[in-house]
């Protein structure tokens, strides 16, 4: 009895279990394969080839109807001494920072006035968000006419109230030119936000403005302490998302200005347009559009980050 009870405990063989269930969990694990198998090499075909690719392309002299030539980062390096190309830079930073920066104020006021607001609020709310079901094409076409010099609706209403005596070349101003594709970039995206922000504001439990309320605090009182906070974390998301599809936008500044006057509204994506598909230089297009990566890297990693830093105090 003495020697059971003090027989050390790791010499006692362990059960292996049946044959039958050892069986099984190898077929269970080969099932598991099997079913991701075909989204694996979905993404593998769709994303990562195409991404892999894009990178390769960037690193060699590939011209259209000859082989490409690897030259590592000649192109980058071209494209940095390129006065133009840091034109297109500081472009894509005025208009990506611009358009989401009032789209989050325009977004914000909206989501709040709608919260207030009882009657007719659905039918509101299907209103604002006719900009963000609109083809981006006919968008930039309408927004094209408004601010055409002799025709568009905003020259014509702005003579007629005596305002100004001659018509304003809002797309052929360097100075205005950015401004416009801004304003029409705003238009279409911040019911985004707003309709975003407002489903968030509605998960706010009643009792924390209940709360304040007794404690006496004010309207923005209780949007700064409560709403607020509530959702932030929608908030950067938004953001982050809108950040990405402005910077990669293409449709509105190309059919508006075509990256013109000059280089007044040249972004990432029409310079990339052009040196790509207008001067066939597949290499150095690719490596003009890969400058916005790291960018987008880094405020992935950043929004990431946040969201993993503020989720235990949730």
């Amino acid at each position: 009895m003495s020697k059971i009870l003090t027989q050390p405990a790791a010499t006692v063989p362990r059960a292996a279990g049946p044959a039958w269930f050892r069986v099984n969990r190898v077929q269970e694990r080969l099932l598991g394969y099997a079913l991701i198998a075909p989204i694996a090499l979905l993404i593998v075909a769709l994303i990562a080839y195409p991404f892999l690719n894009a990178i390769w392309l960037s690193l060699t002299e590939k011209m259209v109807g000859y082989p490409a030539h690897f030259v590592g980062l000649k192109n980058y390096a071209t494209l940095y001494e390129s006065p133009r190309f840091r034109i297109v830079a500081w472009n894509s930073v005025v208009y990506t920072v611009g358009s989401i920066s009032a789209k989050l104020v325009i977004g914000m006021v909206m989501a709040v006035a709608l919260q207030k607001a009882v009657r007719g609020n659905q039918l509101l709310r299907g209103f604002l968000l006719l900009p963000w079901v609109i083809p981006t094409v006919v968008i930039a076409l309408t927004w094209r006419w408004l601010l055409d010099l002799y025709r568009g609706l905003f020259n014509v209403g702005l003579h007629d109230l005596g305002i100004i005596g001659a018509g304003i070349h809002w797309l052929g101003n360097p100075d205005l030119a950015m401004l416009s594709v801004i304003m029409a970039n705003v238009w279409r995206g911040f019911p985004f936000f707003g309709v975003s922000f407002l489903a968030a504001m509605q998960t706010v439990p009643q009792d924390l403005y209940d709360a304040a309320s007794v404690d006496g605090a004010s309207a923005w009182q209780q949007f700064w302490r409560v709403s607020l906070p509530s959702i932030k974390g929608v908030v950067a998301i938004v953001t982050l998302l809108s950040t990405i599809w402005t910077l990669n936008d293409f449709n509105i500044v190309y059919i508006m200005t075509r990256g013109g006057p000059g280089a007044a509204t040249h972004i990432f994506a029409t310079y990339s347009y052009e040196l790509g598909i207008q001067s066939q230089r597949w290499g150095m297009a690719m490596a003009a559009s890969m400058y916005s990566l790291p960018v987008i890297a880094l405020l992935i990693v950043f929004v990431v980050r946040y969201l993993h830093r503020e989720e235990p105090a949730s």
